[in-house]
């Protein structure tokens, strides 16, 4: 997937907004598609570090997009209205959307909760998988993947790592 076009979609936030990635692209230098979900404990260790750096970069022609594609009838807590619970209670500073269809996790290649998928303005993947290295601990992370591509994104420099090993829980795939 890094250097390819990314999916482009339009979901339902918990905000009542539909948010389609295009329009984000084009407006902003960089989008960093986040998969998540409410249920995940990996998720629950990194959220403070996402909302920095929603708060650090948001200001820069960035922003984070959070997307839960977790099939609900598997694990009731990751539903809609459970979204919209979890997004208040944890302060979520970027938008967080609902994938039903799971169309938008399968188009993306992702398999975990977080993982993510820096895009760039032209709509091209340049970065996929852990947020840092360390999820237990911001304290003893030594690389912060995703906080220094969003850095070079921003300055128009090369993107190193381009891949890292998404760390966290399995997504939740619908039983067909």
């Amino acid at each position: 997937m890094i250097g390819q076009y990314a999916p482009d979609f339009e979901l339902p936030g918990i905000d009542g907004e539909v948010y389609h990635l295009t329009r984000y692209r084009e407006q902003l230098k960089g989008v960093g598609v986040v998969f998540m979900c409410n249920h995940c404990p990996f998720v629950r260790l990194y959220l403070e570090r996402l909302k920095q750096i929603q708060a650090e970069f948001g200001q820069q022609g960035f922003t984070l997009m959070g997307i839960n594609a977790n099939d609900a009838a598997q694990v009731p807590e990751d539903s809609f209205e459970h979204m919209k619970q979890f997004a208040a209670q944890q302060g979520l500073n970027f938008p967080y959307l609902r994938d039903p269809s799971q169309d938008v996790a399968l188009a993306f290649g992702a398999t975990k909760t977080p993982e993510v998928f820096l895009v760039d303005a032209a709509g091209r993947i340049r970065y996929q998988g852990a947020i840092d290295n360390y999820a237990e601990s911001a304290e003893k992370v030594t690389e912060a993947y995703l906080r220094e591509n969003i850095q070079h994104l921003l300055r128009g420099e090369a993107i190193a790592p381009e891949f890292t090993e998404a760390m966290g829980c399995s997504l939740k795939w619908r039983e067909v």
